[in-house]
């Protein structure tokens, strides 16, 4: 049995400076088998976070509409 992954349409985030090499609009994002994935096409660094790490940073008192989800 293969074990396709599931990977979205990459990305990229308009305005954002990469924590890595501080270049401007080289951050791309998608989304690989239930993870966020954000990548600098640059130099390289990236971030994972899965949706139980994002529902970590909310906290009680705030009132979120909604999570972001790009398919």
């Amino acid at each position: 049995m293969s074990t396709a992954r599931v990977v979205t349409r990459k990305r990229f985030i308009a305005g954002a400076m990469c924590p890595g090499c501080n270049a401007m609009d080289t951050l791309a994002f998608w989304r690989e088998d239930q993870v966020d994935v954000v990548a600098c096409v640059k130099c390289a660094h990236h971030r994972l976070q899965n949706e139980k790490q994002l529902e970590k940073h909310l906290r009680p008192q705030e009132q979120v509409i909604g999570i972001f989800h790009p398919e």
